[in-house]
């Protein structure tokens, strides 16, 4: 048996701040957590409130989300901090970067929308806002719910069957307000702040382009391999893509 090449540490003080996309939890970001972590990054994952267990989704709005995002930071005095969001979760990030801005290191979108201002995000595919408008109309929480399908042909497509099964039974119900909602405040380079973009070669999930979203910051995003979920299946890769953005500048 071969011995594994140990994982090379660094001593930082700067922390990762993970905030998923739409119908995830903290869980999808816990491989990636892991690998930051062993390398010597200080690492939270955050659960958006409506998408656990332990609460209702029913009458949440955006601003929810956001203050959630700022009293996990702002409770825990945490400085230096590295805030990094997946797909929907660009939207609370954003929000919160602009609150916490004198604590914000970087901003890192991974596969995410970078928010317009006034724009919510049902709102940034046409093709679907009328759908998802019928579908939060339609439930009794005011929610927009996700099915194996849109796993096995958006999110997830070409993984293994068993994995998608899983990870279907993992999403819950995506809250409507978090996607009616807008934001009323520019991208968050606009303010000062450094950022960074990271887009997945293969991802057919996000509503527009991610090259669209990226020059919205105003910077070039970094290509990885891999689908809207290789926050999942390829972790180590997501890992060093932003260790990389964070040691990059503008």
């Amino acid at each position: 048996m071969t011995a594994s090449k140990p994982t090379q540490t660094t001593q930082t003080t700067q922390t990762f701040v993970l905030v998923p996309g739409a119908w995830l939890g903290d869980w999808s970001w816990y491989p990636v957590a892991r690998q930051l972590t062993e390398r010597g990054y200080p690492t939270l994952a955050l659960s958006m409130p409506g998408l656990t267990y332990d609460g209702s989704p029913a009458g949440l709005r955006l601003a929810d989300a956001v203050d959630h995002v700022v009293s996990e930071v702002e409770s825990r005095d945490l400085t230096d901090v590295v805030l990094v969001c997946h797909s929907w979760g660009g939207y609370p990030v954003t929000g919160a970067a602009h609150r916490l801005a004198g604590r914000v290191a970087k901003v890192i979108y991974f596969a995410a929308v970078v928010p317009e201002q006034g724009t919510p995000m049902i709102d940034e595919n046409e093709q679907y806002a009328a759908m998802m408008r019928q579908a939060i109309a339609a439930t009794p929480d005011g929610t927009v719910p996700v099915g194996l399908d849109a796993v096995q042909g958006v999110l997830m497509p070409g993984d293994p069957a068993p994995l998608q099964k899983l990870v279907s039974q993992l999403l819950l119900p995506q809250p409507g307000g978090y996607m009616t909602d807008s934001l009323d405040v520019p991208p968050v380079t606009k303010i000062g702040l450094d950022a960074a973009y990271v887009q997945c070669a293969d991802d057919i999930a996000l509503a527009r382009p991610s090259a669209e979203f990226a020059a919205r910051l105003g910077v070039e995003p970094a290509v990885i391999p891999g689908n809207h979920m290789a926050l999942l299946t390829d972790p180590a890769i997501v890992a060093d893509a932003l260790i990389s953005a964070l040691e990059s500048r503008r």
